[in-house]
């Protein structure tokens, strides 16, 4: 794997729009956290242009500069690799994603995400911008219960993970939560399952496209053609129709204009995500009237 150069680095931090992060600290890891999800977005629209991704930390920094984002060990992965030139110790972990709280508690043996651990002034933090609409900060590595913003998470032993951790998101969130190996991983532990995240038609990469991120006071989700807000004000939902609406949102909202997207590739994005939602919304008709 190559090293990412200084000057990308610092290409990094201006994306990040952080001038000077300065020395490690737990005030600059979770300026650097917060404005990780504030501006880059967990997004899958690499897997639905069919696009050949890698894992490689440095291809991860390189889409991040030219302003896109990525699933979670992309996102993690490059993330990693910044802290670490800027002097903090940080672990990589393999956690199992519970999808939704109908779903099972998910081990690490299937199709693992990737969780951070951060060893700082004398305690661990985790450390996780890739999902999406999760962590606003760095949550201390103890049991208890954490409020961002309008999200509330909890922190426990997991049931499923002997040793590990269980994060639960909050109710409104994306997923329902995921369970945590203390063990450090390596990049192996993910290569092997990314051809099935890219090209499965199980994997909920290649299901639907998906682009979240946080802030401060919620969080947004667009889900094919839904687009959604969280805040503390409650929930809205509204169906993006046109391929205008829709490419506005992932540039008004998520801050994701796709330069690196021809227009040919655009219009077939587009046709794929309404053929989609729209196939989604027959088989929810078919449900109701079942």
């Amino acid at each position: 794997m190559r090293r990412p150069h200084d000057r990308d680095l610092n290409t990094y931090l201006d994306r990040l729009e952080i001038r000077d992060p300065g020395e490690p600290s737990l005030d600059a890891l979770r300026a650097l956290h917060r404005a990780h999800v504030e501006r880059v977005p967990y997004e899958t629209l690499e897997v639905q242009l069919g696009r050949r991704i890698t894992l490689d930390p440095r291809e991860s920094i390189d889409r991040i500069l030219r302003g896109r984002g990525g699933y979670c060990v992309q996102l993690n992965g490059a993330f990693a690799t910044l802290l670490t030139a800027l002097g903090y110790e940080v672990t990589w972990h393999r956690a199992g994603v519970q999808a939704s709280r109908r779903a099972p508690a998910s081990d690490v043996s299937f199709a693992p995400h990737l969780a951070l651990s951060v060893t700082l002034e004398g305690r661990s933090w985790l450390v996780d911008i890739g999902l999406g609409d999760g962590l606003l900060e760095p949550l201390p590595l103890r049991e208890g219960v954490y409020r961002q913003g309008p999200f509330e998470f909890r922190l426990s032993a997991s049931a499923v993970e002997p040793g590990g951790w269980r994060f639960d998101h909050d109710p409104r969130g994306s997923i329902a939560g995921l369970d945590m190996e203390t063990e450090p991983a390596t990049a192996v532990d993910f290569v092997q399952w990314h051809p099935y995240l890219c090209s499965s038609p199980e994997s909920r990469l290649v299901r639907a496209a998906v682009v979240l991120r946080r802030d401060a006071t919620g969080a947004d989700a667009l889900v094919g053609c839904v687009l959604r807000r969280v805040s503390g004000e409650g929930t809205s939902e509204v169906e993006l129709a046109t391929r205008a609406e829709w490419y506005d949102a992932l540039s008004s909202v998520f801050g994701l204009h796709l330069g690196d997207v021809n227009a040919k590739d655009r219009a077939a994005l587009w046709e794929k995500v309404r053929g989609a939602h729209e196939a989604w919304q027959r088989r929810k008709a078919a449900v109701a009237l079942a």
